[in-house]
């Protein structure tokens, strides 16, 4: 058997920067493939918790997965390639299992050759002037378009992913004339046909900048793209890490976090913005969202440049830079809209990371908001801080200020530490147990808390979203069961009910060479009702609406995620001192349904999943700009919501106020987060629950 795997006992958060990314490792010798790829094997079949079986039909998801890796535009493969390669369809599960690349190597070399064919097509293209009179469509949507049957069909897959790149352009500098105009009047406007140039003339710069890049992989970075189609086929979280990945993958643990505060994520050519650091720049400028697509970078004023198609490695490196400097971003929306935003440069402070709390008033009574961006540990003895202590010293501290309820923010919250998560419930709960924890093939451990004290026994509210998840979930379920908490929020948040252990591929051989490690799913998680929080996630009491509610953005939108399954039920005892937990729920809901802002919410949630499906461009120009205004337009339709305001205070908690005076970064930090307080109707309507919320008048709340 395998031996025991060293367990981070760390929950890892879904869209890890680094999952996708290709590594910048050295060529790899022919002995050392076969090495990794049967250790890889080995380690995946022995260890992982759901070990799928290598057989034909895992064959042809891996030849599937690799084919759309390495030409997910489908501009470089021919239909006779790919039925050239399809003889291997059944066999790469053979090939696995007897150390032979074959199909790798077939698909590699055809790749490398029609790269360097394709270098000819997008310069003789960009040589010539593009009819943008023409009433001309394009489809992006490249997953269900065909290969192209032979080179001439190739190059006219090329000329209109050019002539749109091209039109983008275009677009940007006609814009940029016209704002020229307006600030000078006696500039004297580029003609059209000059501007056409110019546009041809970035586009072709791009291109070329695009294929240097592509010559900077190496043999190696692409054997990394395909040991990650055989380990993502197990789950897709279960991941292999080239050397140089580890290292970045050991600095992302760490805690080290720079730039604008943005984990990213390479989405097909996009680079897209999967999560916002608490506290950094990207978080505190408030342009920038989850979902949204990178398509320039511009050092301040000087020119942007196109990332599309660039590695992640790269984007970063762009995005990255000096404190204080700026950084432009020309940003796909959710929703469809093109729009530059400006970032100044910062260091991601870990301390905005960290457990905080506000105080609200209503009717005359304190509430105290929470707000938990990760469950976090430090192991470092010298500075020992975790969230399961800051959480104990925030209640204390709100409770001094005789607070009647607490609302508890784990939006955006990806996870962390499981043992903090069971020790916060442990705060809410008298002693017994939170979460199921299951090996492969064994029975469920139930862990518990085991302190009789409850820090806070008055009403509790959870907020919750769509990325809420893992320690986030586990925590919420908790709470939700013993009907301790109404959790309210998105229809459900993330659905991740698996943990990770990275397991270091060096102790399996005795080369002497860095062969990485893998990201491996070693166990699931269970609620204590028996139920996974896997895909399920948690379903919030109260649902609110919300702009990704239709979108797909859980768990369950991935590729190869485990399934939902139960373990047996727990034995736990329901919190049943609430005199009216029902009928605050339903009284939430009423004022949901009645609320304008809200069906405003919805009602834009719902278009913009419909501009999500929209892949249909104009390559005339004249449609191109309808569209697009009117585009923009409805989504001025749904500006007032950005524009909310409640009626609602927000202010530090005396402990603070000394500190606020201070220390001026701190002042300012919370002077933004009440801003944005303010603005929240999520906040405002768990603020409404709280104040619904009854004890049993036999229950005292106990305020110090």
């Amino acid at each position: 058997m395998i031996p025991k795997f060293k367990l981070f006992i760390v929950i890892l958060f879904v869209s890890s920067l680094f999952t996708s990314n290709l590594s910048n490792a050295s060529t790899n010798t022919n002995p050392k493939d076969k090495v990794l790829i049967t250790i890889l094997r080995y380690v995946l079949t022995q260890g992982h918790y759901h070990p799928k079986k290598i057989d034909d039909a895992f064959s042809e998801k891996v030849y599937h997965t690799f084919l759309t890796r390495v030409d997910p535009s489908k501009r470089y493969f021919l239909q006779a390639d790919i039925d050239e390669f399809s003889q291997y369809k059944t066999k790469i599960d053979d090939q696995i299992k007897n150390e032979d690349l074959s199909f790798f190597y077939l698909v590699y070399n055809r790749l490398m050759q029609r790269s360097e064919e394709a270098k000819t097509y997008y310069k003789d293209i960009l040589a010539t002037k593009f009819d943008f009179t023409k009433n001309e469509t394009f489809d992006i949507d490249y997953e269900k378009a065909p290969y192209a049957n032979n080179v001439n069909e190739l190059i006219a897959i090329w000329h209109k992913q050019l002539k749109f790149n091209t039109l983008v352009h275009l677009d940007d500098k006609l814009i940029a004339e016209e704002d020229k105009k307006k600030e000078d009047s006696t500039y004297v406007k580029k003609t059209f046909d000059e501007l056409e140039v110019e546009a041809r003339e970035t586009t072709l710069k791009n291109m070329n900048e695009y294929f240097e890049r592509v010559e900077e992989l190496t043999y190696s970075d692409w054997f990394s793209t395909f040991l990650n189609c055989i380990s993502e086929e197990f789950d897709p979280h279960t991941t292999y890490f080239s050397p140089s990945l580890k290292k970045r993958f050991d600095i992302s643990m760490a805690g080290k976090l720079e730039g604008i505060g943005a984990r990213l994520q390479k989405k097909n050519n996009y680079t897209k913005v999967v999560e916002l650091i608490s506290g950094g720049p990207a978080w505190k400028a408030g342009e920038l969202e989850v979902g949204d697509l990178i398509l320039k970078v511009a050092q301040g004023d000087g020119d942007p440049v196109e990332i599309v198609g660039m590695r992640l490695d790269d984007a970063i490196e762009l995005i990255k830079g000096k404190k204080g400097t700026e950084v432009r971003l020309t940003i796909k929306k959710i929703d469809g809209t093109i729009k530059v935003i400006s970032i100044i440069r910062d260091v991601v402070e870990l301390e905005e990371t960290f457990v905080k709390s506000s105080i609200v008033t209503k009717n005359g009574k304190k509430y105290g908001i929470i707000h938990l961006p990760k469950f976090y540990i430090s192991f470092d003895e010298q500075n020992f801080r975790n969230s399961a202590t800051d959480m104990a010293k925030e209640i204390e501290r709100l409770k001094e200020e005789k607070v009647e309820g607490i609302a508890l923010d784990l939006r955006n919250n990806g996870g962390g530490s499981l043992k903090t998560a069971i020790e916060i419930s442990g705060l809410f709960i008298e002693k017994g147990p939170v979460v199921q924890v299951k090996y492969r093939g064994k029975d469920a451990i139930v862990k518990k808390d085991k302190d009789p004290k409850i820090q806070w026994n008055g009403p509790l509210v959870v907020l919750v979203n769509e990325l809420s998840a893992s320690a986030s979930e586990i925590f919420a379920a908790a709470m939700q069961d013993y009907k301790r908490a109404i959790i309210i929020g998105s229809k459900q948040t993330y659905g991740k009910g698996t943990v990770q252990s990275l397991i270091d591929l060096n102790r399996y051989h005795d080369l002497n060479e860095d062969l990485g490690a893998l990201k491996m799913t070693i166990q699931k998680f269970y609620r204590i009702n028996g139920g996974s929080t896997q895909l399920e996630g948690v379903h919030a009491d109260v649902v609110l609406p919300d702009r990704y509610r239709y979108m797909n953005i859980g768990e369950r939108d991935l590729e190869n995620p485990l399934q939902f399954d139960k373990v047996p039920q727990a034995t736990y005892t329901i919190w049943d001192n609430y005199e009216n937990f029902n009928e605050a729920i339903n009284n939430s809901k009423k004022r949901i349904a009645a609320n304008n802002y809200f069906k405003l919410i919805d009602e834009n949630a719902k278009w913009l999943k419909k501009s999500q499906d929209d892949t249909l461009v104009y390559l005339n120009y004249e449609a191109y700009k309808n569209d697009l205004e009117s585009h923009n337009k409805t989504a001025e339709k749904y500006k007032s919501i950005s524009e909310y305001t409640s009626n609602l205070t927000y202010t530090s908690p005396k402990y603070e106020i000394p500190l606020l005076k201070e220390n001026q970064d701190l002042a300012d930090k919370r002077k933004a987060w009440h801003k944005n307080l303010h603005k929240d109707i999520y906040i405002e309507e768990a603020v409404n629950v709280l104040a619904d919320l009854k004890l049993k008048p036999s229950y005292v709340l106990v305020k110090n």
